[in-house]
């Protein structure tokens, strides 16, 4: 069978369709001086910043949960982390140019009353994000009226930022009752918003649930994630895909996903980046690092693979997609991801 396959652009007119000789994966071939490296953004300059506020009371597992996911903690290792000092600042890259400005702030009293007084101006400028950790082995009243106090600076210095609540320390209640705790403490959450929305997630340095809350703050950040997910599409579709994922390289976040067959487990994605990110420590000790990993039983087949300069890609199919066709897809997909990604984010700099 032959098809026609038109990718979508981000700017410019449609490329001229190539030929697809089923199933492999035929995209254009990018404009010279577009590939691997040349493409991505050369210089603080062109990077995307994207400011994140992190906060909350001292002891709530803030800075644990940020080691976790950009320093590449293993969870027992956290608990020889001291309590944070005023602000910690650190830039995180992520996808082409797109850097995280993360803003790790201290939950002390003498540093809460200069976030909201001598230095708000300075700390609540400029954001994209405010994540607000609460600890559920104690949430209070108090936690509340800090949380509606930074939520009043914020909505003065950055009225459109987003707001994630994170419910942490979930590990401590009790298995049958933590979907009743995390909904009421969402209700009352709300309730302090006035009318803000704002993203709920129940959070665990110990299980998968921390990699999905920041999978969605990290995909809330993307500009133009429509497009990317776009193109995803078309690769699955094409390629004969059941799902496919797309994830940071060093972190494991989801960055976007495309599923074409339903599947009854709702938290795969997280338990995969879980596993991948332990068994990527694992190798660094022997210094070796997996370049890719193949899957297969009697119902589907997985490739994780190297896609472009900072994402992997899981590729799942049907038992009768060979891998070598798999791995062939993703191969002639890469120039052109590699070239896309960095030039998605020219719109909101």
């Amino acid at each position: 069978r032959i098809r026609s396959w038109t990718p979508r652009s981000p700017s410019g007119p449609p490329a001229t369709p190539g030929p697809l000789a089923h199933p492999f994966w035929c995209p254009p071939a990018p404009s010279r001086g577009l590939t691997g490296e040349n493409c991505r953004p050369r210089g603080r300059e062109l990077a995307t910043m994207r400011k994140c506020l992190l906060m909350g009371r001292s002891g709530s597992g803030k800075s644990s949960m940020r080691t976790i996911i950009f320093a590449s903690y293993m969870a027992r290792e956290t608990q020889r982390l001291s309590a944070t000092m005023g602000i910690e600042h650190s830039h995180v890259g992520l996808l082409g140019g797109l850097v995280l400005n993360l803003w790790d702030c201290g939950g002390q009293s003498r540093f809460i009353e200069s976030y909201l007084e001598t230095q708000q101006k300075q700390v609540f400028s400029s954001v994209k994000v405010l994540i607000f950790t609460f600890d559920m082995s104690e949430m209070v009243e108090a936690d509340l009226q800090l949380y509606e106090n930074y939520l009043d600076a914020l909505s003065q210095h950055s009225p459109d930022a987003g707001v994630f609540a994170l419910f942490h320390k979930m590990d401590l209640i009790d298995s049958n009752e933590r979907e009743a705790v995390i909904e009421r403490s969402r209700q009352m959450v709300l309730e302090r918003s006035r009318g803000r929305q704002v993203t709920c997630f129940g959070t665990s340095i110990w299980d998968e649930t921390l990699y999905k809350a920041w999978s969605a703050i990290v995909y809330s950040l993307i500009p133009q994630i429509s497009l990317l997910e776009q193109q995803l599409q078309d690769f699955a579709r094409i390629s004969e895909a059941a799902e496919v994922v797309l994830f940071e390289k060093s972190t494991f976040l989801v960055v976007s996903h495309v599923t074409r067959v339903e599947y009854p487990e709702q938290h795969r994605f997280e338990r995969v980046s879980q596993l991948m990110k332990a068994f990527k420590l694992g190798c660094s000790r022997f210094k070796a690092m997996p370049h890719s990993l193949f899957l297969t039983n009697s119902l589907f087949s997985a490739l994780l693979q190297e896609f472009t300069t900072d994402t992997l890609l899981l590729v799942v199919t049907g038992r009768d997609v060979r891998a070598p066709v798999t791995r062939m897809n993703v191969d002639k997909a890469r120039p052109y991801f590699e070239h896309f990604i960095p030039r998605s984010w020219d719109e909101q700099g």
